[in-house]
């Protein structure tokens, strides 16, 4: 069998679970399962596929339509131009967090601390772009830290990880925090779609009731861990920019603000 004669009925599988773009998932999964590129794919469409390319590209689709995440078949999401592996202990890094990336690139910082870590994709990102730096990730899930680690590794990039429950075991100051906490409602969770609210780790989804517990410990803590002069930032949902303002407000912090993400939406408050 040709590879182009397997995504026809792919298609339909994906379709009739319910995924967005069956298409571009079908092919996306195919390339995966051929070992090629997304890009190159087209080039491969006409030639014979082994049993064992059929068998694995089979079994991706079993999971897709399941509604596990892309990300998690494939075992690698893009972040800012870069390759990050993902599994089911760590959220999908999101494009919208890139705003928050954007932010904190806007100044110079020597050293950098991310809450909440999962992936690594935040505080490796930001240390990528600026090889001077140096930075710490804290998770309260030890499998979340060993994504992290081997990001790292992956990248060629040095950055400490500990096990923090928030900031109860960082002792240092930074010039710069942020961080992507869980946000989400209690009464948002079961609209979510079935790839975030069945797959991904309700841990960093979610702190139960408003939502805003998360930024109300960051806010509290943050003051001692950084220098003077130095940053907060944290990715909101969009509709939570009132409060986590004040909530920093509250905390003493000056030249409170919301930055945008590319659809307009608030995204990032920043504080110093």
């Amino acid at each position: 069998m040709r590879a182009a004669e397997l995504l026809p009925d792919a298609v339909r599988r994906l379709a009739a679970a319910g995924v967005a773009d069956p298409t571009r998932d079908a092919r996306r999964l195919l390339a995966f399962a051929l070992g090629v590129s997304q890009e190159r794919l087209i080039l491969h469409l006409h030639d014979p596929v082994e049993d064992t390319g059929i068998t694995k590209f089979n079994a991706a689709i079993d999971e897709r339509a399941r509604r596990r995440p892309l990300s998690q078949i494939i075992g690698e999401r893009l972040f800012w131009g870069r390759s990050f592996q993902v599994t089911r202990d760590v959220l999908d890094p999101r494009p919208e967090t890139e705003t928050l990336v954007e932010c904190a690139l806007a100044e110079p910082f020597d050293t950098v601390l991310d809450l909440g870590t999962g992936s690594g994709a935040i505080l490796l990102t930001l240390l990528a772009e600026r090889p001077e730096a140096m930075g710490m990730g804290v998770d309260v899930s030890p499998a979340a830290l060993a994504v992290a680690r081997n990001n790292a590794s992956r990248l060629g990039l040095l950055a400490e990880f500990i096990l923090s429950d928030w900031f109860s075991d960082v002792g240092a100051q930074f010039d710069l925090i942020v961080s992507n906490p869980p946000y989400i409602t209690a009464a948002e969770m079961p609209a979510l779609d079935p790839e975030v609210r069945d797959w991904e780790p309700h841990l960093a989804l979610t702190p139960g009731g408003d939502g805003l517990d998360a930024y109300r410990r960051i806010a509290r803590g943050a003051s001692a861990h950084l220098k003077l002069g130095g940053r907060v930032m944290v990715e909101i949902g969009p509709t939570q920019g009132r409060d986590v303002t004040q909530l920093f407000r509250d905390e003493g912090f000056q030249s409170v603000d919301i930055a945008p993400d590319m659809d307009g939406r608030d995204r990032v408050v920043r504080a110093r």
